[in-house]
Parts: C-alpha cells; structure tokens; sequence
C-alpha cells in the first residue's frame, strides 16, 4: 500500500500578489525536494513546465492545494518535518489563514493507484465530520501502518 495525502491552506492574498510573492519563489525548491526526497511516488501539478503553478480547481479561489502519494507514512514525515520544507511549514502563517478544522488528510491507496483530486477532498470532508479511522488520518492518528512516527519533531514543527 501507499500513502495518499491531501492538505489544503486559505491563502491571505491572492497568489499573484505582492504579499505571497516569496511563498511563490519557494513552491519551485521546495517541489523539487519532495519530487527528489525518497519514497514520493506522484503530486499533482497544474503544469509541468511551471513549477510556481498552483493547481487551479473548483473549490474556491483562495484554497491550495497540495496533493501527492508516498510509499509510506515515515517517507512523507521524512519530507515534511526532515527536510527544508520544515522552514516553509514553520512559516505558513505569514501566507494562510489559520484554520480550526482539519486542513490535512491521509489514507492507504494500492500501490500504482492515483486518486483523483474529488476523492481526496471527500477525504478530508470524512475526517471533519468523523474524526480520524482508517478511512482518513492525520500523522497524529495514523492508520494501517507499524512505522513509529516521532510526535516530539511534529510537536516542533507546530511552534
């Protein structure tokens, strides 16, 4: 099996202004390091000649997406909160709003299965409405899966 995870993240300015232009500088490094980083399988890309693209849907103007597939829960830990993309999680504020309900979501997949962007938002809907299971997780709660995962870095990364 592997991991499908979904997050998403209000921003405060348009993508294209001023105030996110260097969140926007930092989507081309950052990507590259999660296409690079061992055990990603797939992300979604709005195009594959612009890494600053952001993936244009149907869920409102002002929500990113992020959306991608790892061979495993350590891989994408080892991503998120081992890697430079931490310095950027440690920064989110000053580009999103601050949310009270889930903004991120996980779940098993077979291997070689890409699930669509609906199946993921209907995901993260699931957790909002009832809570972490197999069917959809967070690191916290993680399903389905013997890897230890080290709460005392995610605790870090929240600062």
């Amino acid at each position: 099996m592997h991991l499908a995870q979904l997050n998403i993240a209000h921003l405060r300015a348009p993508i294209d202004s001023t105030e996110l232009a260097e969140f926007v500088a930092l989507l081309e490094p950052i990507n590259a390091i999660a296409d690079e980083a061992p055990g990603f399988v797939w992300r979604l890309k709005e195009s594959e000649t612009d890494p600053t693209a952001t993936v244009v849907h149907d869920y409102g103007d002002h929500l990113l997406v992020n959306f991608s597939v790892w061979e495993s829960l350590d891989t994408l830990w080892n991503y998120a909160y081992r890697s430079a993309h931490l310095g950027v999680l440690r920064r989110r504020r000053e580009w999103f709003q601050r949310t009270m309900e889930p903004y991120m979501v996980m779940w098993w997949v077979p291997e070689g299965y890409i699930p669509s962007l609906a199946e993921a938002m209907a995901r993260l809907e699931y957790l909002k409405a009832h809570g972490p299971s197999s069917e959809a997780f967070t690191f916290k709660d993680s399903y389905g899966s013997s890897e230890a995962v080290s709460l005392p870095a995610a605790a870090e990364a929240r600062k």
